[in-house]
């Protein structure tokens, strides 16, 4: 059976001025077209070769050995190469460039961004990708709690938090609380596992271990309160929007270093924020 969007061993079966046709073993009748500029040299009728199966510009079924930049079920950071009326287009290193329906996008994307995307085989049979990658991760990684990983930001939610790719293939997320600064989508971040779920899956902390990022924490409050003549406007009932858009850290974070400071007789508290000695 000839799988779209899959890398599989196939053997010539017949050579023909414009190329070769291979099939799997036994099944002749369900044969594709190889075309010429790909044969490789001195490939003979019986020889088996890797290739990978997509639908040309007319829709017909054909194969090359060019290796494509995704293949089914695995997902890959691919850069969209044009936006249209039906959706966008992305790169995948073959002739021809791969829908992504505006359907399957989980933000508006543009020419030249680079997407988290997963490939699949439409209702039509035709070769799709889509921005909702979360069931293609994978959800046994080889990492450790407290083990430093890179990923790729694909989805953000203000409830649950930012939903990572962790080297594209596995599957991770920062909670609300793990991070500080604002992430957007699309972009490759470093981050500490902080807890292996038991389904595989990680949570992740762009945070330190409570000890290290206080110091971290403390400092920041300090020099904030340099920058502004030794007083911050920031107080107990300060909103944790407001302490987060001028500190980017939590409320907490912020009354743990408040807490550190005022014990260490660095500060005074007043009404509406805090003085620097």
């Amino acid at each position: 059976m000839l799988r779209l969007g899959e890398k599989q061993v196939l053997k010539c079966i017949k050579k023909v001025e414009f190329g070769v046709y291979l099939a799997e073993e036994g099944a002749w009748e369900d044969k594709v077209l190889l075309p010429v500029k790909q044969v490789p040299e001195g490939l003979a009728v019986g020889d088996e070769l890797e290739v990978f199966l997509y639908r040309d510009s007319k829709d017909r079924i054909i194969c090359t050995v060019n290796e494509p930049l995704i293949t089914v079920g695995t997902p890959a950071i691919l850069e969209v190469a044009d936006v249209g009326r039906n959706g966008a287009f992305v790169s995948c290193g073959l002739e021809r460039d791969i829908l992504l329906p505006f359907k399957e996008q989980t933000y508006k994307v543009k020419k030249g961004d680079k997407v988290l995307v997963a490939l699949y085989t439409d209702k039509s049979n035709r070769l799709c990708t889509t921005m909702k990658v979360y069931d293609y991760l994978k959800k046994e990684s080889p990492y450790k709690k407290d083990d430093k990983v890179t990923g790729f930001v694909y989805d953000i939610s203000d409830r649950f938090g930012v939903y990572v790719a962790v080297d594209e293939i596995y599957s991770g997320r920062i909670p609300p609380r793990e991070y500080d600064e604002r992430l957007s989508y699309g972009q490759i971040i470093t981050a500490r596992v902080s807890k292996l779920l038991p389904d595989g899956k990680m949570d992740l902390s762009m945070r330190k271990k409570a000890y290290k990022q206080m110091e971290d924490d403390v400092d920041l409050i300090v020099n904030l309160l340099i920058e502004r003549g030794g007083f911050l406007g920031l107080h107990d009932k300060s909103s944790p929007e407001d302490i987060k858009k001028v500190t980017h850290l939590s409320k907490n974070a912020y009354k743990r270093a408040v807490g550190r400071l005022l014990k260490e007789n660095k500060i005074t508290i007043e009404e509406t924020g805090i003085r620097l000695r």
